[in-house]
């Protein structure tokens, strides 16, 4: 199921959402920029390596560019293609608004961060000397998705359904849609450790079920927690 929108409406514009758009897009195209072999370099100098991290391995000089511990942030912003890109982004303007409209601009980009990095960790503790670059936004964008079923489980989700040569769409709550992305990627996660195929499952899990707590002290206190579903123009 491809999300695509939802119909919960909100009341400030989502300049915090728009702005981490930005920044991911134009990092990306940074680093479309630059030659091949200086796209690998800054994969490995900002993306979260948990070898280096939490273990005794060091990055040659030439891409030694930050502490490792900033590299928990930067590589929030990279990613590893236009589909990973894509998608993550695609989640995070669904979702994100209404999250940053429960808790004002400035909590929403703290809370989108700590997210962030307690799922970078997350993944690295699951295989603390693995030496391969974690990249991307899904960490971060499941602390979304789990604030999102806290806050608006009955909300109803606008979702594009492949059926082998045929595509549909359907209108299904959010506890369906954001529960059964955490069900997938706990079966996934639980399958493989550390990464498989470029995806960090523990990441998605770790950030998910962060964001899910954090949202309650996050969250502005006039906002309520598992809301009614206001009804809407699909009703």
């Amino acid at each position: 199921m491809i999300p695509l929108h939802d119909d919960t409406p909100t009341t400030i514009r989502p300049m915090v959402t728009i702005g981490l758009i930005v920044a991911c897009v134009l990092a990306f195209l940074w680093q479309l920029a630059l030659p091949p072999l200086a796209q690998q370099r800054a994969i490995f100098a900002l993306g979260f390596i948990p070898g280096v991290f939490f273990g005794d391995q060091r990055l040659p000089a030439e891409i030694a560019w930050i502490p490792s511990g900033l590299s928990l942030l930067t590589s929030m912003f990279l990613h590893g293609g236009w589909l990973h890109l894509l998608g993550n982004m695609l989640y995070l303007w669904i979702f994100g608004n209404n999250v940053e409209d429960a808790m004002g601009h400035v909590k929403f980009l703290l809370f989108y961060l700590l997210c962030g990095v307690i799922a970078a960790l997350t993944q690295g503790f699951t295989d603390p000397e693995v030496l391969v670059p974690m990249v991307g936004a899904s960490g971060a964008i499941g602390g979304v998705l789990g604030a999102y079923i806290v806050l608006h489980p009955h909300a109803r989700i606008l979702v594009l359904i492949p059926l082998g040569f045929f595509i549909t769409t359907a209108r299904i709550p959010a506890l369906l849609v954001l529960g059964l992305w955490f069900v997938l990627q706990f079966i996934q996660g639980s399958m493989v450790v550390g990464e498989q195929g470029g995806i960090a499952f523990w990441a998605h899990i770790g950030g998910f079920i962060s964001g899910a707590v954090l949202v309650v002290p996050f969250r502005d206190k006039s906002v309520p927690l598992f809301g009614r579903r206001r009804r809407g123009p699909w009703d």
